[in-house]
């Protein structure tokens, strides 16, 4: 069935393209949403399908018409005025289209400009979105379900659409072959396969589908770029005195150039991703110049090897590549790049050139998309703006590498107070609203028994500071002291449950889809010691980081014991805030420079990565009492935390005991408190195209004893 409706809307498409009557597309969408809210199905299914297909054809008629009018009227020079050798085949170009256009799409042209806000909701695959719950409602299930996945592709963080997969994953009448994307674009495809031939040392595999992606992203770029000559979208909409002729032919060329310059990013970007794959084109070049050398084909792997130093004419190891297959082909044999290439290579640097020219002299912005532009290219004076825009390019391009690692929250009413930028860092976040204020007050209960009988020096000076008292209770104490009635098992069970969603909202943000065990679990308190507190110029926790040895002289972060080495995220869950101090900062690797503080409060959650990125300190607590859930998660299940597990086995023999659970009010805090549940939303972590190493297998090892002196 979701073939069918594939093929539907393919065959569409190609319809709408051939001389008839064709629907504006956005008319169709506003009368499809409102049919959905009416709760017409049946009626809303067909008029989305219908503009869909109109959508479609709109853009296979603009391509098809460009296409056929550079043929019948090139634009070429002539005899006479320049006035007419230019202007003349413009004009008859224009003709060209008006005719073209006005033959496949019937009403008049003009009626097909649909609104920016519809283009995007296209664009974003918004009408699926709407189709699947039709779809569902009519019982078509096979249609519901490929509608829901090509919306998903496009939008892999919209959380409902994420509960709405998983729900059609687990019913029965499903097909597997249902799952796919209508909207699928052929180069992807084919070039995350050759990528994974690649990985796997299967050269001959990886070379016929890195061609094939090659091939078809080319021709992808062209079809953007015949779309960028559609009519001029004004960014500025206000009114404003219109411009020259001249001035307008300039501004409008200038539009279309920058257009088709972005149109390599739009090529390079998978469906539901944010930033584009850097150098999409010449890493082609560069897999496959090397997959060809592996399977002995050195003519073509020379021959790639020639294309990719178009891009990068200096790049030190490319022509040592080249000097080696020179060598190995003898020095007589003509090694040139692909003719394909070369014609890339050219235009580009051709529109650049205009595009720099009008920057320079007109007042133009342009941010260029790619990384091999040649400094001589731009004009002296803006050599330095450009140089400065690639830096900020490039992080911007990591901040939006990160972002689109994470994964949707599994939990509702969650905020993200800060992210690794408002943070100055990497790999940094802090959640807002992971407790209540009364689920704060019960774990500040529990924590009179870590003063009392816990496990954390029992109240006695801190290790780091003498002008402190710490208090520390471990999960398996928590329970331990619960049998035997020393504390409420609700609290006990408060603390496992706590924790185990404070696991799933790291994961969830940091590693989808990669599973994160406990390493340590720790209910710590710290207590300012009254009448010791004037003249103190030392911190609560010195500055370091928690999976290696800070070195700030050296500049160096030393993986190697006695560093818990196999700690991959931090997280402290804060209890309350009524004390003075004991706010958790950020520094650079020299331990003094801040570059970021949180202020603690019920129910604020701090993350980040354990390593050397991110060396943090805890600030004097001057007065009062400063609780917080001290957590640490690793990758490795050797390393999880064993006295959990016994934790948790306790915790489960005490509700068999049960006919009701203790601590049901609690319930809403997680759905369970097992540490080994996972969480609502689905896998989407992928492996990045250009990292190639293929990971050795942890070594075992026995875990080993946690003691209380891990905390922050």
């Amino acid at each position: 069935m979701a073939s069918l409706l594939c093929l539907s809307l393919l065959a569409a498409a190609a319809a709408a393209t051939s001389p008839g009557r064709l629907v504006p597309f956005d008319l169709l969408y506003a009368d499809g949403v409102r049919a959905y809210l009416a709760r017409d199905w049946a009626r809303a299914a067909e008029l989305l399908q219908r503009a869909l297909h109109s959508y479609a054809g709109l853009r296979a008629a603009r391509r098809a018409c460009r296409a056929a009018c550079a043929r019948q009227e090139p634009l070429g020079g002539g005899p006479g005025r320049w006035e007419a050798a230019l202007l003349g085949p413009v004009l008859q170009r224009a003709r060209c289209l008006q005719q073209c256009l006005g033959r496949r799409l019937r009403p008049a042209p003009s009626a097909h400009r649909a609104s920016r806000a519809v283009r995007r909701d296209f664009e974003r695959r918004e009408p699926y979105n709407y189709l699947q719950v039709a779809f569902f409602q009519l019982k078509k299930l096979d249609q519901a379900v490929s509608a829901a996945h090509t919306f998903f592709v496009a939008n892999p963080q919209h959380l409902q659409m994420q509960e709405d997969i998983e729900k059609y994953r687990r019913m029965s009448g499903v097909k597997s072959d249902s799952f796919q994307d209508l909207e699928a674009t052929p180069h992807w495809e084919a070039y995350e396969t050759g990528v994974q031939h690649y990985d796997a040392d299967e050269y001959l595999q990886a070379v016929a589908r890195l061609e094939e992606s090659l091939s078809e992203a080319l021709s992808a770029l062209e079809e953007c770029r015949a779309l960028c000559e559609g009519p001029w979208e004004d960014e500025d909409e206000e009114e404003k005195m219109q411009p020259g002729l001249y001035e307008a032919i300039a501004a409008h060329y200038i539009q279309v150039l920058k257009c088709r310059q972005q149109c390599v990013l739009e090529i390079a970007t998978k469906p539901g991703r944010i930033s584009a794959t850097e150098d999409f084109i010449p890493s082609h070049l560069d897999l496959l110049q090397f997959a060809y050398s592996q399977v002995g084909n050195q003519t073509l792997a020379a021959e790639c090897a020639a294309s990719y130093l178009l891009f990068y004419p200096t790049d030190e190891p490319m022509l040592e590549k080249m000097k080696q297959y020179r060598t190995e082909l003898g020095e007589d044999a003509a090694v040139t790049a692909r003719q394909s290439i070369q014609h890339y290579v050219q235009r580009s640097l051709m529109e650049k050139k205009l595009i720099y020219y009008a920057v320079e002299h007109l007042g133009e912005t342009f941010h260029d998309p790619d990384l091999w532009t040649p400094d001589e290219l731009i004009p002296e004076n803006l050599r330095e703006k450009h140089r400065e825009d690639q830096e900020k390019q490039k992080q911007e391009t990591l901040d939006v590498e990160e972002k689109e690692k994470r994964g949707a929250l599994p939990f509702e009413g969650i905020a993200v107070t800060m992210d690794s930028q408002q943070m100055n860092g990497t790999q940094r976040v802090v959640f807002d609203r992971v407790l209540t204020e009364s689920e704060c007050k019960d774990l500040l209960r529990l924590t009179k028994a870590a003063g009392e009988a816990g496990d954390g020096y029992r109240a006695r000076r801190s290790p780091h500071t003498p002008h402190e008292r710490f208090e520390g209770l471990t999960v398996l104490k928590a329970v331990q002291l619960a049998q035997n009635g020393d504390v409420e098992w609700r609290d006990a069970k408060l603390l496992l449950q706590a924790s185990e969603k404070s696991r799933r909202i790291i994961e969830s943000y940091f590693t989808p889809g990669k599973k994160l065990h406990f390493s340590f679990t720790h209910l710590v308190c710290r207590r300012a010691v009254d009448g010791e507190q004037e003249g103190r110029m030392d911190l609560s926790h010195p500055v370091h980081a928690d999976n290696c040895l800070l070195d700030p002289e050296g500049q160096e972060c030393w993986k190697e014991p006695p560093a818990y080495v196999y700690r991959d995220y931090s997280g402290i869950l804060y209890l309350n805030d009524d004390f003075q101090g004991g706010g958790l900062f950020f520094t650079e690797m020299d331990t003094v420079t801040v570059t970021a503080e949180v202020h603690p409060k019920c129910g604020r959650l701090v993350a980040f990565s354990s390593g050397k990125e991110n060396p943090h300190g805890v600030w004097a607590v001057r007065h009062g009492r400063r609780c917080a859930i001290a957590l640490w998660y690793t990758h490795s299940p050797e390393h999880a935390e064993q006295e959990r597990v016994k934790a948790e086995e306790l915790m489960e023999q005490r509700a068999m005991e049960q006919d009701q659970p203790d601590g049901d009010k609690h319930q809403g805090t997680d759905g369970s408190s097992r540490s080994s549940s996972e969480p609502r939303a689905p896998s989407r972590a992928a492996k990045p195209a250009d990292q190639r190493q293929k990971p050795g297998l942890d070594r075992k090892q026995q875990p080993k004893v946690l003691r209380a002196r891990d905390e922050f």
